[in-house]
């Protein structure tokens, strides 16, 4: 315990984080400045990034928002960015924002209906194989016409309910056992410890496999990921003309990824391949059972009610009829209207997963800013506007890939399209060129992205939920999952850009 109030001070700082973490966030914090008065903001905005990203690596030893923030903070102090860029950066991304406060706390009240469907499909398909591409092709599928984030808040839904489930059964209490904190094994009986482990090796390769399918499936249409319908509204696109432009890449891929999955898991290589152990299993058959049975007319209207709003949804963001966010506030209104959920602290509830994850994308969303401010990126993309036209969309996917596994997806497709729509508009490219750019620069924001959980928002969102710490998905062991789907879907992605646009 402290012994003074500068020790308290010390001990209070970042709370449990290892003594040498918090050092370095220190060291941090004093390096920005000195680095910014001797070597310029241009160097000083490329260690930012890199801290920001040891921030995110290090997410399991303290949530990024803390440190994140501080670093954001102290540019901002430094002048590397100003409050009204970083304003501007949450305005244009606010669509993606209100997604995430209200569409994640609306898949909050579907977990009843989302657990029961997929504890079926769980208990059903016994091979892990098939399990993987039905969980891979489904997101790619949903992601095509929802959104990549809400597709993930499903799966991260789904595989807290599964480990809660046999957590509990591990540590010797039953089902309906309230009071119990997953994040601990130290209740856990000898016994079961290694399910325990074979089961979280299990559920990470579903959530990766999970997660790779939204970007599958985000890249072929324009409400797949939010860069693609900036992109669509710039180049003039609709929803069939994007389709079309990008099947070329898309299709191919598609099939390649979902080959990958396969294949990872009859090699189980790179961390992929875990059984579910059959006394998991067991357990999950008898928490089936047990719902079933003990489930009242009640229960069984309240499965309709989410089941129909489970349909509005996908209707509502299949059309486009609303802002994603909005329709995620509607399936609230419906879902707690119709099931008697009115009181303000269990409505509350809702929103634990959403709201930290908000905070640190608006935190993002100012490191973003300091790119723009300090113009990190454009040497790049004047280089690659130089280069002989056939070249141009090759070094476009490549130069996107790159930056967005550093970055933002959505920030550099926004940086890019803008940069080959002056460029059309001064009359330096030709309409044909440019959507072939255009192209290039939606496939290769969407699919290379995938190799860092900071590359694409739905990856960042797994990384920061309350499923990662569960199953001990690090940033770390993330990269290491995603790198033979990153070289896969790069190589065939980039083969069909040049050959085939």
């Amino acid at each position: 315990m402290p012994n003074s109030v500068i020790s308290g001070f010390t001990h209070n700082f970042l709370g449990k984080a290892p003594v040498w973490y918090k050092q370095v966030i220190l060291l941090f914090l004093a390096i920005n400045p000195i680095s910014f008065y001797v070597f310029g903001p241009g160097v000083t905005g490329w260690l930012l990034i890199a801290e920001f990203i040891f921030t995110l690596a290090m997410a399991l030893k303290c949530y990024p928002l803390l440190p994140g923030g501080l670093l954001a903070v102290e540019a901002l102090l430094i002048g590397l960015t100003t409050p009204d860029a970083v304003y501007m950066e949450v305005l244009t991304n606010f669509p993606v924002i209100l997604l995430l406060m209200f569409m994640v706390a609306g898949i909050y009240f579907m977990k009843e209906l989302l657990l029961v469907t997929f504890t079926q499909i769980l208990v059903g398909v016994r091979s892990k194989s098939a399990l993987s591409l039905l969980f891979c092709g489904a997101a790619a599928l949903l992601s095509a016409f929802l959104d990549a984030l809400t597709v993930t808040a499903v799966i991260i839904s789904v595989a807290v309910g599964f480990f809660s489930v046999y957590h509990k059964v591990a540590s010797g209490k039953g089902y309906q056992h309230k009071d119990h904190n997953a994040n601990s094994d130290d209740d856990v009986i000898e016994l079961h410890r290694e399910d325990l482990e074979n089961f979280r090796a299990f559920l990470r390769s579903l959530l990766m496999h999970g997660a790779i399918g939204t970007a599958l499936g985000g890249v072929a249409t324009m409400v797949g990921e939010p860069q693609n319908l900036l992109i669509a509204k710039v180049v003039g696109w609709d929803f069939a003309s994007f389709f079309m432009h990008m099947a070329p890449v898309s299709i191919p891929v598609l099939f390649a990824g979902l080959t990958t999955c396969w294949l990872l898991e009859k090699l189980r290589w790179f961390g992929y391949g875990g059984r579910l152990p059959k006394p998991v299993r067991r357990v999950l058959e008898e928490f089936a059972d047990n719902e079933r049975n003990k489930r009242t007319k009640a229960d069984q209207a309240a499965l309709w009610i989410q089941a129909l709003a489970a349909l509005i949804l996908v209707v509502g963001l299949a059309f486009h009829l609303a802002e994603v966010g909005l329709i995620g506030l509607l399936v609230i209104i419906l879902i707690t209207s119709f099931t008697g959920i009115t009181d303000e602290h269990q409505i509350g509830k809702a929103f634990q997963e959403s709201l930290p994850f908000t905070s640190l994308l608006v935190v993002f969303f100012a490191i973003v800013a300091v790119i723009h401010e300090q113009h990190l990126f454009k040497p790049i993309i004047e280089y690659v506007l130089s280069l002989p036209m056939e070249q141009q969309p090759g070094m476009f996917f490549i130069a996107n890939g790159l930056l967005s596994m550093i970055s933002d997806n959505v920030f550099v497709a926004t940086v890019y399209i803008s940069e080959i729509k002056q460029a059309l508009d001064a009359g330096s490219i030709s309409y044909d060129h440019f959507q072939t750019l255009a192209i290039a620069i939606n496939t290769g924001t969407n699919l290379p992205s995938v190799a860092t959980p900071n590359g694409q928002a739905a990856f960042l969102f797994l990384l920061t939920s309350a499923i990662a710490p569960l199953v001990r998905l690090s940033y770390g062991r993330m990269v290491i999952m995603a790198f033979p789907y990153t070289i896969v879907m790069g190589a065939v992605g980039l083969f069909m850009v040049i050959n085939h646009i």
